[in-house]
């Protein structure tokens, strides 16, 4: 299995936070090419990925992002979870192994009209493969469809004990179908079917809305920056 610990990390400057108007933000990063066994690795110690970087927040005031995992053989869906599995029961679900024009439309589309005030506005496809993909990794798309119309494409990595969620986007004019939430429920059926252990999520901020839903999926995982411990709602 290949070994992280020889791996150099640099620390970026300091620039405003993305997600908290009031913060800095830094990042340790990971300054080396990597495999996806090493990726896993680095998963588990709470780091992410945007594209080929990987990065962990190493804010000198802050500690407000917190890693978290799903162990999805133990997960169950809440009362209000079941409801939106009931809402999207018209769904119908496919698995692509590569990025297609299709996915580029709908990401532009989320973009535009989602984010239009940050940082991935303008969208195009050179941005989208900086953000998404991978050469040292395998990604799949997971797709929702509606009257056979993609609304939803929930990008997804691959590991040999886990699943990363990457970044979900959908059709805005869907969003009291609650589908963040729906992705999420999807990805965890695959990696159920899968036999993968966990689902990570990326970092939940409960000082931030957009970022604080992901404590709404029980049972949970926090990294304290040095072990996983259960969450205790």
């Amino acid at each position: 299995m290949s070994e992280i610990q020889n791996l150099k990390l640099g620390l970026s400057q300091s620039f405003p936070c993305s997600y908290l108007p009031d913060q800095k933000e830094q990042l340790l990063l990971n300054c080396e090419p990597i495999d996806v066994q090493q990726y896993e690795q680095l998963l588990a110690l709470g780091f992410r990925r945007s594209g080929n970087q990987v990065y962990r927040p190493h804010c000198q005031q802050c500690r407000a992002c917190i890693p978290v995992r799903l162990p999805v053989q133990q997960f169950k869906p809440s009362s209000s979870q079941k409801r939106v599995l009931s809402k999207n029961r018209d769904l119908q679900w496919r698995v692509s192994l590569r990025p297609l024009p299709r996915h580029r439309t709908l990401y532009q589309d989320y973009i535009r009209q989602r984010h239009a005030d940050g940082a991935m506005y303008p969208p195009s496809d050179a941005q989208f493969d900086r953000f998404l993909l991978s050469p040292w990794l395998e990604v799949v798309f997971l797709e929702a469809w509606l009257d056979q119309e993609l609304v939803l494409v929930a990008v997804t990595d691959l590991l040999g004990e886990s699943l990363s969620a990457t970044y979900t986007f959908f059709q805005p004019s869907l969003s009291s179908r609650s589908l963040g939430t729906r992705a999420i429920l999807a990805q965890v059926a695959l990696a159920q079917a899968l036999n993968r252990q966990h689902l990570y999520l990326g970092y939940q901020i409960d000082q931030c809305q957009k970022m604080a839903y992901k404590r709404q999926f029980q049972p949970a995982e926090r990294f304290t920056g040095l072990s996983w411990q259960p969450v205790t709602l």
